[in-house]
């Protein structure tokens, strides 16, 4: 049999056929949600129905960043991605790229046109991030009088500090005017030196929150020479002025929170410092007290008077020595002189006089005469004695020996 082709050829050649197909590659389908499940593996498989039939979609995990809500049952969605054959299956399928609720198809291409746009100009690089004052006196806030977002700022920053000034411009926040209002208001608050500009609105559709998407806004935002925090509908809204302001708050409470210095944490944080200051004043105190007592101790120790006293004590002790060494040496000297007195005594003619001896000299010659033999007969002699004097004549000389 000629032309056999096996289920394999044949579901290829059906998948080339709509690869090559450019408008199969690049489609939206509009159509209400059905059987969605998501897969543990981080895939979503669901249908999209309408009252003629129904066409499988998947979306594989690493496209869920085109989703921005949580699928369910009945949903009226926009799913753009292609349409391609699944050959295990043979059956074919919307692999979707991003999926967004009904209504929004539109508007939601003029977001991603401007957005790429801005962020090819530069308008959201961080370099272009203006910091956010840790202390602001005032804050503009750019948003509708009425509504649950100004009273939420209001409320949150009389709570967390009632010195901070508010000064609002009441702007449109949708519907015709409301871009030019809120540009407006940005330029105002500008011009009236104030701290930081809140710019936002509470929740809404995109369509109402549209206005935050304009380029007009973002514009004024990117050249506005003061911060500029956005806080426009809830968390999981983000707008293009998110993109381009300063910081982005997720609700216009968080930017309040944001904005608005907490006084009583400061208070709190104030008293601390002044504890802990307080603590290391006393501790300083009482080290260079300790300090300066041991430098008075050192000085008393030093002083010129006690080092007087000192000396003056040495001084006296020294001559309280000199003089007991003084009176010791006189004591031994005088000692000595009587033992050398007593000695010479023995040695003293007078002492020999005063003891009945008598010194002999011849008178003429007055030479001492210690032998007979030096005198003659009828020469005189002087014969000394303890109180006088005799002048004797010699008569007879005798010879006589003693031993």
């Amino acid at each position: 049999m000629a032309n056999v082709y096996t289920v394999k050829q044949v579901n290829s050649y059906i998948r080339n056929m709509f690869t090559q197909d450019f408008m199969l590659n690049r489609i939206y389908v509009k159509g209400e949600v059905s059987n969605c499940k998501y897969h543990t593996s981080g895939h979503i498989y669901f249908s999209l129905k309408d009252e003629s039939g129904t066409i499988a979609c998947v979306m594989f995990a690493g496209q869920r960043g085109g989703l921005s809500f949580r699928m369910r049952e009945g949903q009226q969605v926009i799913v753009f991605g292609a349409v391609n054959v699944y050959e295990r299956s043979g059956s074919y399928q919307l692999y979707a790229k991003e999926i967004r609720l009904d209504g929004e198809g539109v508007l939601y291409e003029r977001f991603q046109l401007l957005k790429k746009e801005l962020e090819e100009m530069g308008m959201f690089a961080k370099e272009y991030k203006q910091s956010i004052p840790a202390f602001p006196k005032n804050v503009g806030v750019v948003t509708a009088p009425t509504g649950a977002a100004i009273r939420d700022i209001m409320n949150i920053s009389h709570r967390r500090n009632p010195f901070v000034q508010l000064i609002l411009y009441p702007a449109l926040v949708q519907g015709d005017g409301a871009k030019e209002s809120i540009v407006k208001g940005i330029q105002m608050l500008e011009k009236q030196n104030v701290d930081i500009i809140i710019v936002g609105r509470g929740g809404g559709s995109i369509e109402d929150l549209w206005a935050f998407n304009e380029e007009a806004v973002a514009r004024a935002i990117f050249e506005c020479k003061v911060p500029v925090i956005s806080a426009v509908g809830h968390e999981t809204d983000v707008t293009i002025s998110d993109y381009v302001a300063d910081l982005r708050a997720p609700t216009p409470s968080a930017a309040a929170e944001l904005a608005v210095w907490d006084y009583r944490q400061f208070e709190e944080k104030l008293s601390g410092y002044r504890q802990a200051f307080q603590r290391e004043m006393i501790k300083k105190s009482e080290y260079h007290r300790i300090r300066y007592q041991n430098y008075k101790m050192r000085l008393s120790y030093q002083h010129p008077e006690l080092k007087l006293r000192e000396k003056k004590q040495n001084l006296s002790e020294l001559d309280e020595r000199l003089r007991m060494m003084m009176e010791k040496k006189i004591s031994l000297s005088r000692h000595c002189l009587e033992i050398r007195v007593e000695r010479m005594k023995g040695l003293s003619p007078l002492d020999k006089l005063n003891r009945g001896y008598a010194f002999v000299e011849k008178r003429e010659e007055r030479n001492p005469v210690r032998s007979i033999s030096q005198v003659k007969k009828g020469e005189e002699l002087l014969v000394y004695v303890s109180d006088g004097k005799i002048i004797a004549s010699v008569t007879e000389c005798e010879e006589e020996k003693y031993e």
